[in-house]
């Protein structure tokens, strides 16, 4: 039996210097285009967040430029901000979740009831949490392993746990009576001048973007949501890592539920009231496909700051909501439109 080595010696001196040899690795041409096209699309994101803020500064000066309107852009965008993070896993994976916004409804309630109150601070968290998971577990459970379509499983929860939420509330506000609760979103409770909520949201989508760009999880939700076949003939288990998105989606639910709690100091029924489409919305403007495959969490990020700032300036010059919702309709036309073209360009 002929070896490598004795096959190289009959062959000379030159063969085995060629079998010895290693091989060049292929400069990395595809990932380089990736990251300079995400880049691109990071820098046009702050373009526009910077325009919006410039229009903000020439038209209201007085009140936009002012600290306390910062402050309060933050914190607005720190609920749905948490919320968008979630979403944006969930969309990339090839799902939908319409329910995010009664899940935060549900979760609200829940945790503002008397017997819950009566565990503190910490009895109220862990309820809004644990409402939340809850919830993302049903949703992963009928869409992983009963095979429902995202968009019908996800219906059916927007409508019962709004449903659940009125039931529990009888459509009266239920006050948060938890002085420590009530503090983190005063004032005093800032760090450095940055709301406590803005912090949570900056640590869910830090957190977020190390899971999504530096994990095995992030990898396979991205290769679930490009292709679910070869994802699983690749040896991923698809069912089981899209149970997981929407765990992580109900997880963020939660927390969203508990800022919430903190920032209107009650729990109502009507709590996130069309935080699915404001998630959406953002998602689709940072860049996140809608067939799955492709999102950021920083361009998520991006477009919930886009959002929050396009509503405080609208609100500042006493113009309708209609004309933002209006406006927010125009604006996911154009991202969806944008994304289209940019994916036949690269098909091409």
């Amino acid at each position: 039996m002929t070896t490598p080595a004795s096959k190289a010696e009959q062959d000379g001196p030159g063969a085995a210097t060629v079998l010895a040899e290693p091989r060049k690795p292929a400069k990395p041409q595809a990932a380089r285009i990736k990251f300079l096209r995400a880049d691109m699309q990071t820098l046009s994101l702050l373009g526009v967040l910077i325009a919006l803020i410039v229009a903000g500064g020439i038209t209201k000066p007085d009140n936009f430029l002012e600290v306390d309107n910062y402050q309060l852009i933050l914190t607005q965008a720190s609920v749905i901000g948490v919320v968008t993070v979630g979403m944006t896993f969930v969309i990339i994976s090839g799902g939908i979740d319409l329910s995010v916004g009664a899940m935060v409804a549900l979760a609200s309630v829940w945790a503002t009831t008397v017997a819950t109150q009566e565990f503190g601070f910490w009895g109220i968290l862990f309820t809004a949490i644990f409402v939340g998971v809850a919830c993302g577990l049903v949703n992963g459970v009928l869409i992983a392993f009963g095979r429902m379509v995202p968009f019908i499983a996800t219906l059916a929860m927007l409508a019962s746990a709004r449903g659940l939420a009125l039931q529990i509330t009888g459509g009266n506000t239920q006050e948060v009576t938890v002085t420590s609760v009530k503090e983190m979103g005063y004032k005093d409770a800032y760090v450095l001048g940055i709301p406590p909520l803005a912090l949570i949201f900056a640590g869910v989508a830090v957190i977020g973007w190390l899971v999504l760009n530096r994990t095995t999880f992030g990898r396979r939700t991205v290769a679930v949501g490009g292709n679910d076949e070869a994802a699983r003939l690749a040896g991923i288990d698809v069912r089981r890592q899209r149970l997981y998105v929407y765990l992580l989606s109900g997880l963020c639910c939660g927390i969203a539920a508990f800022m919430l709690i903190v920032l209107s100091g009650s729990g109502q029924n009507t709590n996130g009231n069309l935080y699915e489409l404001d998630a959406i919305a953002a998602c689709i403007i940072g860049g996140t496909l809608l067939s799955g495959g492709r999102g950021t969490i920083v361009g998520a990020v991006l477009g919930v700051l886009i959002f929050t700032t396009i509503n405080n300036i609208f609100i500042l010059n006493n113009l309708e909501t209609a004309t933002q919702q209006i406006a927010k309709g125009a604006i996911i036309v154009v991202a969806v439109l944008v994304q289209n073209r940019t994916t036949r360009n690269q098909v091409t």
